[in-house]
C-alpha cells in the first residue's frame, strides 16, 4: 500500500478545531502506523482544544487518544503486529488524522464482530475503568461501585466491567432517560442527581453501609457527599474535575472508616506502564468482548472534518456513551 506524504488532521486555533494538512508520520522502533478509519473522542480533547490539557512534551499537538484502523507500516524493533493488522490502540496524541502513530504494545486486535466505529470507542475508556477501578481500587465481586456519569463512554464500560466481574453498581446521571439507559445496561441502580440526594439513596440502597469503591470524574463539592456515601474500607478514584479541583473535608471520616483516597490520570503515565494495562485487557477483558458480553455504546459519529460539532455534542452532555469521528 502507498502512504500519501501528506495527510488531512484536525489541527486546534484559538479554541477551535480546524482540517489542515500535516506530513504522515513515519514509524520508528516500536511504533506502528496505522491508516485511521475512525477515533474516539473524548472529554482529555475539549480540554485539551481549551488550553486546559496540553499535550506531553515531544508529543503530537494533533488532539485524539484513541483510534481504530489498519497497521500500514511498522518500525525496524517491531514484533507484536504486523502490516495488515486490525487493531484498535490507544494513544498519546494524534487521533484525529488519516495516519496515526501507536506503540506496537498499545496495539490490540479488534474484536470479532466489532466495526471500526465501535473498536474506536474501546481504548481510552476500557484502559482507564481497567486501571482505576480494578487496578487501583482493587473492585472485588460482590462489592459495591458507585459511578458518577453513568451513562458517559467512561460510565457505560464502568457499568459492563464491574457487573462482567461480579460487582454491584449504582451510578449517578442527569436526566431519567439516561438513568433507565444505565439499568438497562446492568446497573443496579441510578439515581438523577438533578432530582435525588445520591447519599441518601445510597445509604437506603445499601442498608446504610454505604459503597466500597467511588469512580467520580466530578470533584468539587461531591467529595464531601462522597465521603458520607462511602463504606469501612471504601476507596474512591478521582479521574476528572468537571466541577473543580478544591473543597473543603472533613478528615475525620477518613480516620474512622479508614478510607482511600486517590486519583490518577492515564495519558502523562509511559507506554511501559499502560502496556501492562494492555495485556490485562487482551487476557480478562477481550474474551467477554469477543462473547459479546459487554460492547462499546456508541452515541453518534461524525465525519473527522467535524470535529468541533463532536466537541459541541459532548460539551453539551446530551449523549449517552461514545462520540465517534470516521475518517
Amino acid at each position: 500500500m502507498q502512504i500519501p506524504t501528506d495527510m488531512l488532521a484536525i489541527e486546534i486555533i484559538d479554541s477551535a478545531l480546524q482540517p489542515t494538512t500535516r506530513p504522515t508520520p513515519k514509524p520508528v522502533a516500536h511504533q506502528a502506523l496505522i491508516k485511521v478509519a475512525a477515533a474516539g473522542v473524548n472529554r482529555p480533547d475539549v480540554m485539551q482544544r481549551k488550553g486546559l490539557y496540553p499535550p506531553p512534551v515531544g508529543a503530537s499537538d494533533i488532539p485524539g487518544l484513541e483510534v481504530a484502523g489498519i497497521v500500514v507500516a511498522i518500525g525496524e524493533c517491531v514484533s507484536h503486529v504486523k502490516t495488515g493488522d486490525a487493531v484498535c490502540a490507544l494513544v498519546t496524541s494524534g487521533g484525529y488524522a488519516q495516519y496515526c502513530l501507536a506503540n506496537e504494545n498499545l496495539c490490540l486486535p479488534i474484536p470479532k464482530n466489532l466495526a471500526f466505529i465501535e473498536a474506536a470507542g474501546i481504548p481510552e475508556t476500557f484502559f482507564t475503568v481497567w486501571s482505576n477501578v480494578f487496578d487501583r481500587a482493587q473492585l472485588a465481586a460482590n462489592e459495591w461501585l458507585l459511578v458518577h456519569g453513568g451513562s458517559s463512554g467512561i460510565g457505560t464500560t464502568a457499568i459492563q466491567l464491574a457487573k462482567a466481574f461480579g460487582a454491584k453498581v449504582i451510578i449517578t446521571a442527569g436526566s431519567e432517560l439516561k438513568c433507565q439507559f444505565c439499568t438497562g445496561l446492568g446497573a443496579d441502580a441510578a439515581i438523577n442527581y438533578q432530582t435525588q440526594d445520591f447519599v441518601e439513596d445510597i445509604k437506603q440502597l445499601t442498608d446504610n453501609q454505604g459503597v466500597d469503591v467511588i469512580l467520580d470524574m466530578v470533584g468539587g463539592d461531591y467529595l464531601p457527599r462522597n465521603l458520607s456515601c462511602m463504606a469501612f474500607d471504601a476507596r474512591l478514584v478521582q479521574i476528572a474535575l468537571q466541577k473543580g479541583a478544591k473543597s473543603d473535608i472533613n478528615l475525620l471520616p477518613i480516620m474512622l472508616k479508614r478510607l482511600t483516597l486517590t486519583g490518577s490520570t492515564l495519558r502523562a503515565r509511559d507506554d511501559n506502564f499502560k502496556a501492562v494495562i494492555a495485556d490485562k485487557l487482551r487476557n480478562q477483558v477481550w474474551p467477554l468482548l469477543e462473547a459479546e458480553t459487554i460492547k462499546p455504546v456508541i452515541h453518534s459519529s461524525f465525519v473527522l472534518t467535524e470535529a468541533m460539532q463532536a466537541h459541541q455534542l459532548m460539551e453539551s452532555s446530551q449523549h449517552i456513551g461514545k462520540i465517534i469521528l470516521t475518517v
